[in-house]
C-alpha cells in the first residue's frame, strides 16, 4: 500500500499515518505545483480561497480485485473526467474573467460543476452503510492555503469532503464573475444587473450549504485521527468561516438592493448592515486558530478581516443615522460617536483591503459600485456634517471605544439545505457483490 501511495507524490513523503479506517500521506511543496498558485488573481469581489485541485488515480489497482470491472471504469471515467476539467480550469479558476468553452473543447465551470454532481453517486456507493469499499482506494488532491501541497487518504469520505469543497469554491467564482460590474453605455458608471445581484444570492446560498453539508454530514465520518491530519483547507473551521463568507457577502448584495430601493427604510439598512458584521465576526472568528501561514491562507485571513471591518462601517453609519433621529442630547451625542467609528472603520478597511490586495497572489479591486460606492461617499461627508452640527458633543477619547453597541439580531440568511445524492443503485447491488467477495476470502484464510 505504501507503494502505491507514494506512487501518487510527487516527492518525498513529509508524514504517514496508517490504521485499519484509512491511510494519510502528505509531501511539502514542490515546484512541479507552483503553477497551480496564480501570482496575480484579477479583480476581486468574491474571494475564492483554497482551491483544491484532484490528481489522477489508478482504481484498478485498488478496487478491480473488489468490484466489476464496469464500475470500476465508470468510476476511474466520472472522476478523469473532472482531473482533466479541473487542470483546465486550475490556473484561472480565481481569475476574474468570464469563462466559455471554446472551440477546443475547453471547459467551463458549470461542466466542471455537473461532472463534479456526477460523480458523487457512483462515489457515495462506496461508504453507503459503512462499506468496507471506502478504505479500498486511495484519492489524491492538491491543497493552495496548506503547507503542504499534495494529501492522499485511503478513505472515501476524504473524497467527499474535497468535491463538496470543490463545488462550494467553482460557485464562490461564478458569484465573484457575477458581481464583476460592466462599464454602462455612457462610458462613466459601473453597473451589476438586479439579475446578477439575485443570481449571485441563490449563488452564495448554495456555496453556504455545500459547506454546512461537509462539517455536518461529512466530517463526522471521519474516524478523529484523520480529522487532524485533514490539510488546513479542509478543517472545520475553515468550512465554517467560508459558509460564513458566503452568508456575509449574500447579505452585502441585499444590502445594497436595499439602499437602491426607495421603499427601504433606515431600520431595514441597519438590520441588514449589523446581521452582516455577525456573519464576518464568526468567520473571523473561525480563522483566528488555524495555521494559515502561506500566502494564499493569509491572504483568506485579511479578506475576512477587511471585509469584516468594512461591515461594521456600514453598520455604524446606519445606526448613527437612527440615532440622530432621536430628541434627546445622549442619542445625539451617542449618534455622532457612532458616525465617527464608522468614519474610522471606514478608513481601516481601506488600508486592509490595499493590504489585502498587495499580498501573494495580487488582485485588485473592481470599479465600486453598489453598497461600498455609496457608503464611501456617505459617510465621510455624514460625519463630518454632524460632528460640525453637534461640536459640542463630539468626544476627544478614542473613536471606536466610545462607540455606543450595535443592535443585536438574529441572522435571517441560512445556507441552502444541501443533502448527498443517494448512491447509485448499480454501484450499490455491485459493492454488496463485493462485500460477499471480500467476506468469503476472509472466511477462506481462518
Amino acid at each position: 500500500m505504501l507503494d502505491l501511495l507514494r506512487s501518487h507524490s510527487s516527492g518525498i513523503c513529509r508524514k504517514q499515518k496508517s490504521n485499519n479506517m484509512g491511510c494519510f500521506v502528505s509531501t511539502p511543496k514542490e515546484p512541479s505545483g507552483i503553477q497551480r498558485r496564480p501570482g496575480n488573481i484579477g479583480e476581486v469581489l468574491v474571494y475564492v480561497p483554497g482551491l483544491r485541485i484532484p490528481k489522477p488515480v489508478d482504481f484498478s489497482e485498488s478496487l478491480g480485485s473488489h468490484l466489476s470491472r464496469n464500475l470500476v471504469e465508470q468510476l476511474s471515467a466520472l472522476r478523469t473526467r473532472i482531473v482533466v476539467m479541473a487542470d483546465q480550469e486550475a490556473p484561472t479558476i480565481t481569475l476574474s474573467r468570464r469563462k466559455s468553452a471554446t472551440q477546443h473543447g475547453g471547459s467551463t465551470l458549470s461542466d466542471l460543476q455537473q461532472a463534479l454532481e456526477d460523480y458523487l453517486p457512483v462515489l457515495l456507493g462506496l461508504v453507503k452503510d459503512g462499506s468496507q469499499m471506502q478504505h479500498k482506494a486511495t484519492f489524491v488532491w492538491v491543497n493552495q492555503e496548506d503547507e503542504t501541497e499534495e494529501t492522499v487518504m485511503c478513505n472515501a469520505w476524504y473524497e467527499v469532503l474535497s468535491v463538496l469543497h470543490l463545488m462550494a469554491m467553482i460557485s464562490l467564482s461564478q458569484a465573484n464573475l457575477l458581481l464583476l460590474p460592466r462599464t454602462s453605455a455612457d462610458g462613466y458608471h459601473s453597473k451589476v444587473s438586479e439579475e446578477n445581484r439575485r443570481g449571485s444570492v441563490d449563488i452564495f446560498l448554495k456555496a453556504a450549504g455545500y459547506l454546512d453539508c461537509a462539517v455536518r454530514h461529512v466530517l463526522p465520518q471521519l474516524p478523529y485521527e484523520l480529522r487532524s491530519e485533514l490539510p488546513v483547507d479542509l478543517a472545520e473551521g475553515v468550512l465554517r468561516a467560508v459558509s460564513l463568507q458566503a452568508l456575509g457577502q449574500a447579505a452585502d448584495v441585499q444590502l445594497g438592493m436595499a439602499i437602491e430601493n426607495t421603499r427601504a427604510t433606515l431600520a431595514v439598512k441597519r438590520r441588514l448592515a449589523c446581521e452582516m458584521v455577525k456573519y464576518w465576526k464568526q468567520a473571523l472568528d473561525n480563522l483566528m486558530n488555524l495555521p494559515l501561514m502561506n500566502g494564499w491562507g493569509e491572504k483568506h485571513h485579511l479578506f475576512v478581516k477587511w471585509k469584516y471591518t468594512e461591515t461594521k462601517a456600514a453598520a455604524y453609519y446606519y445606526h448613527g443615522l437612527i440615532l440622530d433621529e432621536g430628541n434627546t442630547e445622549k442619542l445625539h451625542r451617542m449618534a455622532v460617536a457612532a458616525l465617527q467609528a464608522s468614519d474610522e472603520y471606514l478608513r481601516e478597511s481601506k488600508k486592509l483591503c490595499e493590504t489585502f490586495n498587495a499580498t501573494t497572489p495580487l488582485s485588485r479591486n473592481p470599479p465600486l459600485w453598489g453598497t461600498m460606492k455609496y457608503l464611501s461617499d456617505k459617510i465621510p461627508k455624514d460625519t463630518s456634517s454632524k460632528v460640525r452640527i453637534n461640536r459640542d458633543l463630539c468626544t476627544s477619547e478614542k473613536v471606536m471605544e466610545t462607540a455606543p453597541t450595535l443592535p443585536d439580531f438574529a441572522l435571517a440568511l441560512k445556507p441552502d439545505e444541501y443533502q448527498l445524492p443517494t448512491a447509485s443503485s448499480c454501484c450499490s447491488d455491485d459493492i454488496n457483490k463485493g462485500h460477499e467477495h471480500l467476506d468469503q476470502s476472509n472466511r477462506s484464510r481462518r
